[in-house]
């Protein structure tokens, strides 16, 4: 085939060659303007012959020598017309004259067609990039249109896309780029996995159930194409009928984002066993989060639910608000007191509190349910608040609604951590098995036996086994006696059975909290606490909010 015709259309050919021209012509007039000496005639002669200009050097044989593959292609229904030693050594020879689809199967199967048709409508060159090929290398494939002139080359750039004209595919191996960037993608796949498998590891695998209330979380980590975040979650019995629930956002992605969640988590969990008020857990928590990373900093909300004041305690740190639905399904939204994340330091956080009464729903989460790029942090909330007022089911139905109606998907941008407290209103058969009781204890030691007269009374009405009857009056005798030895009026006794327990509390105005001890076989007293912690199954004590303490036991309840 004469590439003559074709190379005239390559890309920059005329430009070249007129200005080659014009050198020449002007080359030529500067020499006739004068003589040139014998000796400088004489040197130039002796000069080396010059190197051929580029376009001097023949196509065929510039395309047969490179390493990339190349094809040429002809007409409407691109016959082929040429295909070099590089492509034929990858693919095979190749017959002339036959139309793409059948010559070239290779292109055709890489969707390489279209690509010839748009590159000879517009007359501009069209790539495909990184394509594995048959012979299981990567290609990246450029079509550049090239026209079909006349034996003289004197064809205009505007007659591409007429017939006749013709397409150029070169084809540039890509393979060492299209691997190395697939082992990236690999490990940053493992790396998430990895993230993922950590957090998920750290998160509660079972959420504790609490007598007075129903819960339920989802977590759903950010899409493929994100790094996992350091959401975080908990729920944790705290005795004598309360429970802490914790929820919290660490600042950052990927392993160490979850490794600090994890840290964070562990430490809520050592300081709610100390029954702190939810201020005093946040400020532990933030001096330890400046401890962990002076760099890393989150948010969280920690709360506590007395089912004996029918409201939910809390303190925040920088995290978003609470939202509580009531039984006539408003919402409340419980947005002060805050303060700064965790790991800030120096600030003294303040609780506040929230009613949380029979039939509401409280929901705690995270900004990813909420935030979205192209919208007001406060139009997430609210349009959250009008989801809850209409999500009615168990925590977990209502806590599938919340992330449907946020539109949070596999692929989401950021990661979400959900967690939904319902506190049922009882009623019939299932309001007996949650009963209370209490008395004042007024009076100096003649209370101790009216707290045992009482106690009695109260735990026959709710039919116990006589062995339950006996512990729980030596109980309740041993924690009144403690109380009117050490501690200061007012003093109050309360009775309280659920569906699974029983549990017996004493408050009083000192805050001097007692502890278990070994008492000497000569000493008078000692015993009572000790006593306490054998009979029942679990006992514990805490500083109320108003000064003074609770001491508290529980048993567990036959099963029927």
């Amino acid at each position: 085939m004469n590439f003559t015709r074709w190379s005239s259309r390559l890309p920059g050919t005329q430009r070249r060659a007129a200005a080659r021209a014009e050198h020449t012509v002007t080359t030529t007039d500067r020499r006739s303007e004068g003589s040139v000496p014998a000796a400088r005639a004489e040197q130039l002669t002796d000069e080396p012959p010059p190197v051929p200009d580029v376009d001097d050097l023949p196509v065929r044989e510039v395309l047969d020598r490179v390493p990339a593959l190349v094809a040429l292609v002809h007409g409407p229904d691109h016959r082929l017309a040429y295909v070099n030693g590089a492509y034929t050594a990858a693919f095979g020879a190749r017959p002339c004259g036959q139309p793409a689809a059948e010559a070239l199967p290779e292109l055709r199967d890489l969707g390489l067609m279209p690509l010839l048709d748009q590159a000879l409508r517009s007359g501009k060159p069209r790539t495909l990039k990184s394509r594995k090929a048959p012979d299981g290398r990567h290609y990246t494939f450029t079509c550049t249109p090239v026209a079909e002139d006349a034996a003289d080359g004197t064809g205009s750039a505007d007659s591409a896309g007429r017939a006749g004209s013709a397409v150029l595919v070169f084809a540039t191996d890509v393979t060492d780029h299209a691997e190395a960037a697939e082992r990236l993608r690999a490990s940053e796949r493992r790396q998430r996995e990895t993230a993922v498998t950590l957090q998920r590891s750290l998160l509660p695998q079972e959420l504790e159930q609490p007598d007075d209330l129903r819960i339920a979380a989802t977590y759903q980590p950010g899409g493929t194409e994100a790094a996992v975040g350091g959401d975080w979650y908990d729920v944790i019995t705290l005795g004598g009928g309360r429970t802490a629930l914790v929820i919290g956002d660490v600042m950052g992605r990927g392993v160490r984002a979850a490794a600090v969640m994890g840290q964070l988590r562990t430490a809520v969990r050592a300081y709610a066993r100390l029954d702190l008020p939810p201020h005093e857990v946040l400020n532990l928590l933030d001096g330890l989060a400046t401890e962990i990373d002076a760099n890393q900093i989150a948010t969280c909300v920690y709360a506590v639910h007395d089912p004996n004041e029918g409201r939910l305690v809390y303190a925040s740190a920088g995290h978003l608000p609470i939202l509580v639905r009531d039984d006539t399904g408003h919402v409340q939204r419980a947005d002060e007191p805050t303060g700064p994340p965790l790991g800030t330091g120096g600030w003294m956080h303040a609780s506040g509190s929230i009613p949380l009464g029979p039939g509401s729903t409280a929901v705690l989460y995270t900004d990813g349910l909420v935030e979205r790029r192209d919208e007001d942090l406060d139009e997430g909330i609210a349009a959250l608040e009008r989801a809850l007022a209409g999500a009615t089911g168990t925590p977990q139905v209502v806590c599938d609604r919340l992330v449907r109606s946020a539109g949070v998907t596999a692929d989401h941008d950021d990661d979400v951590a959900v967690l939904v407290l319902q506190h049922p209103a009882r009623t019939g058969a299932d309001s007996e098995l949650f009963r209370n009781a209490a008395l004042e204890l007024l009076g100096g030691v003649e209370a101790a036996p009216r707290a045992r007269a009482f106690a009695s009374g109260v735990l026959t009405s709710w039919r116990f086994p006589s062995d339950l009857h006996d512990a729980g009056v030596l109980a309740t005798s041993e924690l009144v006696a403690n109380s009117l030895q050490h501690g200061t009026p007012p003093m109050r006794l309360r009775l309280r059975r659920t569906d699974r327990r029983l549990i017996i509390e004493v408050t009083d105005g000192d805050d001097h909290l007692p502890r278990r001890r070994r008492a000497e076989p000569g000493d008078e007293s000692g015993r009572g606490i000790a006593i306490v912690a054998t009979i029942a199954s679990h006992w514990g004590s805490r500083r109320t909010p108003g000064g003074g303490k609770a001491v508290w036991c529980e048993f567990v309840l036959p099963t029927a």
